[in-house]
């Protein structure tokens, strides 16, 4: 076998080694993961032009030959992406059906056949509770299992493949001819075409450029449109300009190129591969029902076991033993609980779905509750993704756009003449476009042709000027030179509107630095002033400030021509400049930025009060990145960095005590060269902290750092650079509308709206679940006590049994699911938000002080009141409760048809039995009256009921309504005696159990008020759960 091993190399390099491997397959994957971590080296984009030829057996004029060409496609395989292994469906059903519950659930079954089974093989016909009870548990296994996979089946339908991100078709020269053929046809040694408007084929090597830009914001989380030419511009294969990588999008210009990378080799394709070796964490809720499962089980074996031993010492045959001791499992699995996690979490995703957050996974809903830390993507999650106008410097003053997104902030004072000035450069040297047929759509929702920052300018001079294409229109174009890498401006030369007017308007933007060396004068209110050392310091520190802010700054200035010198027609050559570009008037400055969405300092802000960590991770520059954290909350107000506290104490950073800087700001090559602990330490030490220019690789260490620090992370990201991380995350949200297919295939959930504040509701709606689900476990587990009780009194006191096995499941399945998935609805107790996320390590979902409240103190109230009816219904019809003691065997004993009563009534076997069956109903009827109470007092667990309000909650009145009628209906209804073991009672023995129901709630109001009295004593650490 071979694995792949990449190594650091300095700058983001990758340098791919292939080894023979001789180790177990886990090993194996391990490293090929470990290796996969690490960052890239390819060496092509330093080669010469001939030394390329070499290499891949080709021509940059005439491309390859048909047939080499055809022999390494036989040999590397297509051009495309190895779809990420899918999880076959029946084995996703499987899984359903083979959780931790849904296990404990099947042994339960088991051993009710085996029960059934041992009847029949002792002649003992009379009943077929065993049988009923097998097929019950089955069939809720099934129906939840069933209802769980329709959930998942339904969020993983909005998810798209990895297929989308290869283009169809691609232009191709082979053998000197020009033509088009399938993407995932093309080879290593390929000399192709690409132009504004496709798709990058394959990892590239830039041969020959006009004007190419390309996007690679899904790659490293650039918004800016970066540039291709064939020079080579640094020696990390990321950063230069003559690569262009796959699947990325060519904006504007044309390009030839060599293919160096196809498939699963290209950058990309490693990124996914990377992404498809992360294995998924197991979530926390499924780690908290696993522990619950063990408890359970292990209580179940517990008591069985000690009652088969008592019931083998008291003289029992064996089998009879082994019934007891499958009896007794059966009544302390809780089997409803199963149906009420799967319907408590399915009603949160729902709930989540109407506020934008689909779930692909259900078990994510709580873990969102428990995150701890958020690592989110910077462009598209907290910023809006498009570049906007925020600052503009003219007049000698710095003003402010407005970038909200609906346009309702404030505007500026635009009454100055210098502004109409700026505003006519700004509107006529600009090349980019709308697309028509766009009149009714608000204007920054508009589509543009053009790149981020001139449809930035476009938009903003359309909302503050009108109609800017009508506008250019009166000003015809005489020439124009676009903006290039070299000259760092763009100038065009326009006729005036005004007929009579003879002259030309030069105008020009460009690198302010570029901009302000052609000037002669400044305009300032309206009038030109010499250009003078003060007005150049005066424009030094507007430039400075506005840079510091992170923003992208341009200088804009113009020029009136001469008419004597141009008049009207005359010819203008671009070529030779036969124009005048220096001695130009100033105009101001304009800086753009991607500003932050306006909910997002809001839900910062609601992380912080919950006690949850946000970093920011991402592949812009440090400036920018800190700016935006600084704007959104990440980084607070008075925080200072390790930079920031130099500047202030003007010394050098290496005298800064590092421990008193709360914020950090840590760049891609500083991470490359730290080992893990350092980051771990960094992580720390600074409370606020942001990560800029991460690679992939790096985005997953991260994750790690964070989590070796025993945090639970969330991750948000929308390019094909954050599928590792998402991946890996212990929660991965990814982006619906600016996501790439491949984020959504290795996230957990998706924000539909792309809106970081929609994170923040799933955070309390994941809080609330966890709430709710530990109310509505420790109501499923009360009963389980009153359920063991008559089966342990039946075989030690040997009493006439008091509950049969189909009764209990009536209890678990029919009167106690609704109530308990009821508690799912109801409201906080109090601000959630304001709490810290829970650790994982304490605070369980089933904790000491739950199960010992719910069995041993509600369970045994429940009881009492369960032995009181029960023994009132034998002594109304003539059974005192000492006669009862040891009455067992005469009672089971079909062939004696005239037992004898405390009243020397003679009593048949049928007679008998029906009483019995009486006695089951009192039973079942004094738990459900208990119960009402239980889940009353378990709609709080720290506040009075009196002080959340009975009725808020009206699903649980419906359900308490709905458990009443239930159990009238089973008791009264005709033929219930002969199918389901009920009989109809007297009305006195509803009203035994109240005096039980009473207690427990005037119990628990006492436990809550001295939990409220006294927080943080022995009261409270013993009865809060």
């Amino acid at each position: 076998m071979y694995s792949v091993e990449m190594e650091n190399q300095g700058n983001g390099a990758m340098d791919v080694k292939i080894k023979k491997k001789k180790t177990n397959k886990a090993a194996k994957k391990k490293e090929k993961l470990e290796s996969m971590k690490k960052e890239m080296d390819v060496d092509d984009h330093q080669l010469s032009v001939e030394d390329l030829e070499l290499k891949y057996q080709t021509n940059v004029t005439k491309g390859m030959n048909s047939t080499v060409a055809g022999e390494i496609l036989l040999r590397d395989g297509p051009n495309e992406l190895k779809p990420p292994k899918g999880t076959p469906e029946y084995v996703k059903f499987a899984r359903q059906l083979a959780g931790g519950l849904q296990c404990l659930m099947w042994v339960a079954a088991a051993i009710c056949l085996i029960a059934f089974g041992i009847q029949c093989g002792q002649g003992d016909l009379t009943s077929a509770d065993n049988l009923y009870l097998a097929i019950a548990l089955i069939a809720v296994v099934v129906v939840t299992g069933c209802f769980g996979y329709y959930q998942e089946f339904k969020s993983t339908n909005i998810i798209a493949s990895f297929k989308n991100l290869v283009p169809q078709q691609a232009t191709v020269i082979r053998d000197g001819d020009k033509f088009q053929i399938n993407a995932n046809q093309l080879v290593v040694g390929d000399l192709v075409e690409i132009k504004g408007g496709d798709r990058v084929p394959a990892d590239i090597r830039i041969i020959t450029a006009q004007g190419c830009k390309v996007d690679n914001s899904s790659l490293t989380g650039e918004s800016e449109p970066q540039t291709r030419a064939p020079e080579c511009t640094h020696e990390s294969p990321l950063e230069t300009r003559n690569i262009a990588f796959f699947s990325t999008m060519c904006l504007e210009g044309t390009a030839t190129g060599i293919i160096v990378n196809t498939g699963d080799r290209t950058i990309i394709g490693r990124i996914a591969s990377l992404a498809s070796g992360v294995e998924n964490e197991k979530t926390p809720i499924a780690i908290e029902i696993e522990h619950f499962v063990d408890i359970i089980a292990g209580l179940a074996i517990f008591f069985g076991g000690t009652f088969f031993v008592v019931a083998m010492v008291i003289g029992y045959p064996f089998l009879k033993a082994m019934v007891f001791f499958m009896a007794i499992v059966v009544a302390y699995v809780p089997e409803g609980l199963l149906a009420t996690v799967t319907v408590c979490l399915s009603l949160t995703a729902k709930r989540l779905a109407r506020k934008n957050c689909v779930v692909k996974n259900l078990e994510a809903v709580e873990t969102l509750g428990s995150t701890s830390v958020i690592c989110s993507d910077k462009t598209g999650t907290l910023t809006q993704n498009r570049m906007t106008v925020s600052h503009l410097w003219f007049d000698n003053q710095i003003h402010t756009a407005d970038t909200t997104e609906d346009q309702s902030g404030q505007s500026f004072d635009q009454s100055s003449e210098t502004w109409r000035a700026l505003c006519k450069i700004v509107s006529l040297c600009n090349r980019a476009f709308f697309k028509s047929g766009q009149d009714n759509v608000p204007v920054p929702k508009r589509i543009v042709i053009g790149d981020a920052s001139e449809t930035a300018l476009l938009k903003f001079s359309e909302i503050t000027l009108g109609n800017v294409m009508e506008y250019r229109e009166r000003y015809k174009k005489a020439c124009e030179i676009p903006f290039n890498s070299t000259n760092k401006f763009q100038l065009s030369i326009h006729e005036l509107e005004d007929p009579r007017d003879p002259r030309y308007l030069l105008v020009m933007k460009g690198a302010p630095e570029r901009i302000l060396e052609r000037c002669a004068t400044i305009m300032i209110k309206g009038q030109e002033l010499p250009l003078d050392e003060q007005w150049k310091e005066a424009f030094q520190t507007a430039y400075m400030d506005l840079g510091g802010l992170g923003e992208r700054v341009l200088g804009f200035c113009h020029l009136y021509l001469d008419p004597g010198q141009f008049p009207r027609g005359f010819a203008f050559d671009t070529e030779d400049m036969n124009f005048p570009t220096s001695g130009l008037c100033f105009a101001g400055l304009i800086s753009m930025i991607d500003p932050p969405r306006a909910t997002v300092p809001d839900a910062v802000m609601k992380c912080r009060t919950a006690g949850i960590r946000v970093i920011m991770v991402t592949g812009d520059h440090p400036i920018t990145a800190k700016a935006i954290a600084a704007s959104v909350g990440i980084i607070s107000e008075g925080s200072e960095t390790v930079e920031d506290i130099a500047a202030r104490m003007r010394i050098p950073v290496e005298q800064v005590n590092k421990r008193e800087a709360r914020a950090c700001v840590v760049n891609g090559g500083q991470l490359k060269d730290m080992e893990t602990e350092e980051l771990v330490e960094i992580l720390k030490m600074h409370p606020e902290m942001v990560f800029a220019r991460t690679s992939p690789q790096q985005k997953l260490i991260i994750v790690e750092s964070c989590q070796k620090l025993g945090a639970i992370v969330a991750v948000t990201g929308d390019g094909v650079n954050d599928s590792p991380a998402l991946k890996k995350a212990d929660i991965g949200v990814a982006m619906g509308i600016a996501g790439s297919d491949a984020a959504k295939n290795a996230a957990d959930m998706i924000l539909l709206d792309d809106n970081f504040a929609s994170i923040v509701t799933g955070v309390e709606q994941g809080r609330l679940i966890f709430d709710n689900l530990k109310k509505s476990i420790a109501y499923t587990l009360t009963k389980n006590i009153p359920e063991l009780t008559p089966y342990l009194i039946y075989i030690t006191v040997s009493v006439p049994l008091p509950l049969g096995c189909i009764t209990i499941l009536f209890i678990e399945l029919c009167t106690d699911i609704f109530p308990s998935v009821s508690l799912a609805y109801e409201k906080a107790e109090s601000d959630i938000m304001h709490l810290k996320p829970r650790n994982p390590r304490r605070d369980r979902l089933v904790n000491e002080a739950l199960a010992v409240y719910s069995y041993f103190q509600i369970g045994a109230i429940q009881s009492f009141a369960g032995f009181t009816d029960y023994f009132t219904a034998m002594a109304q019809e003539g059974w005192f409760p000492l006669l009862c003691v040891g009455l067992r065997a005469q009672w089971e004993n079909d062939h004696l048809q005239d037992l004898q009563d405390s009243y020397g009534q003679e009593w048949t076997f049928g007679q008998r039995l029906y009483q019995e069956y009486t006695c089951y109903t009192v039973f079942f009827i004094s738990i459900e009256m208990c119960q009402i109470s239980d889940v009353l007092i378990r709609k709080t667990r720290r506040l009075s009921v009196f002080q959340q309000g009975f009725f808020r909650n009206k699903i649980l009145v419906i359900a308490i309504v709905f458990q009443l009628c239930l159990g009238c209906f089973l008791c009264y209804c005709p033929g219930m005696p002969n199918i389901f073991n009920f009989m109809p009672i007297r009305f006195q023995w509803w009203l035994v159990p109240l005096p039980y129901g009473i207690l427990i709630f005037v119990y628990d109001e006492i436990r809550k008020l001295g939990v409220r009295r006294h927080p943080g004593s022995w009261w409270d650490k013993e009865l809060y759960y």
